[in-house]
């Protein structure tokens, strides 16, 4: 595994629990990365979420 891997907020995760998976992992995060989500209704583009993103770091020991 590299020194930098993502961790994506899943569908039914709280950040909290994406950190906790982190942390079991061996990673710190060190960026958060959000990306809105759009849907078309029609013709009109309206938000439908976001997508949540940790960039996580190795912990040196």
């Amino acid at each position: 595994m590299g020194k930098k891997q993502l961790f994506e907020v899943k569908e039914n995760e709280t950040i909290d629990d994406c950190l906790k998976r982190m942390e079991q992992q061996g990673f710190i995060p060190i960026k958060r990365i959000e990306k809105p989500i759009f849907k078309e209704e029609g013709n009109e583009v309206i938000p439908a979420g976001r997508q949540i993103i940790f960039e996580g770091k190795r912990k040196e020991e």
